[in-house]
């Protein structure tokens, strides 16, 4: 009877071409969702989004942001384990230990630059993606973000990476890895430091803003705004 009613008011209203209709709409909110609007919604959405990536990005451009954690730290790419375990068994280890520290702590030092980036990206969200975010699973924000923007953040994290390598002194002990390593082994691994750390960044970033993206769902202490607490509310 709710929705026969509102559609009829639509109609009445909608001839005279003023905005009526969609002020009513916008007044109702959608269908299992309260009182919300639209534009709640995408306010909501983005705003959990910011929370997500201003957490994550400031946590992990802090020292050891990287390097302590356990989930996200950067270790020896895969096509390089044959390169650490040859030099740790011929009493290099310090040298792979070197690399991998400043592997971390070019992300770490990367991760402070890329606020502007998430930004940017959480602006263009619309109404549909927001109203299929809110009806999502847990990690459906997340996602959006990761689906929408990672080639975009690649293209311009990979210069930031690449910086921050040579300003850890990490480009200067990966080829202090394989120069000690090609003294042991006929057959030298080409890895794309830059590219591998880029991605292993990223990868960690989007897993800080899934925790927070869970927490804000789940945890009524973690909706900082009122936006939040009355979007989340409402799922």
């Amino acid at each position: 009877m709710k929705k026969l009613l509102l559609l009829l008011l639509i109609g009445l209203f909608s001839f005279s071409g003023c905005e009526t209709a969609k002020s009513i709409m916008d007044s109702v909110g959608t269908a299992g969702n309260g009182n919300l609007t639209n534009a709640e919604v995408v306010q909501g959405l983005k705003e959990a989004l910011e929370v997500g990536t201003d957490s994550a990005t400031f946590h992990l451009g802090l020292l050891n942001g990287f390097y302590k954690d356990d989930m996200i730290k950067i270790l020896m790419p895969p096509e390089a384990q044959n390169v650490e375990k040859t030099l740790r068994s011929v009493g290099l280890g310090s040298v792979v230990d070197k690399a991998v520290l400043s592997m971390n702590r070019a992300a770490e030092d990367a991760t402070k630059y890329v606020g502007n980036i998430f930004l940017n990206a959480i602006k263009q969200m619309t109404i549909q993606d927001a109203f299929s975010i809110l009806r999502g699973d847990d990690h459906a924000a997340t996602n959006y973000l990761k689906q929408k923007t990672s080639a975009q953040l690649t293209a311009a994290f990979t210069p930031i990476v690449s910086k921050s390598l040579e300003y850890t002194d990490a480009t200067k002990y990966w080829k202090e890895v394989f120069t000690a390593y090609n003294r042991f082994s006929s057959k030298p691994v080409n890895t794309d430091l830059t590219a591998y750390v880029t991605q292993k960044t990223l990868d960690g970033l989007f897993y800080h803003i899934g925790l927070k993206e869970q927490e804000i769902r789940k945890d009524p202490a973690a909706r900082i705004t009122d936006i939040l607490k009355k979007v989340f509310s409402n799922q």
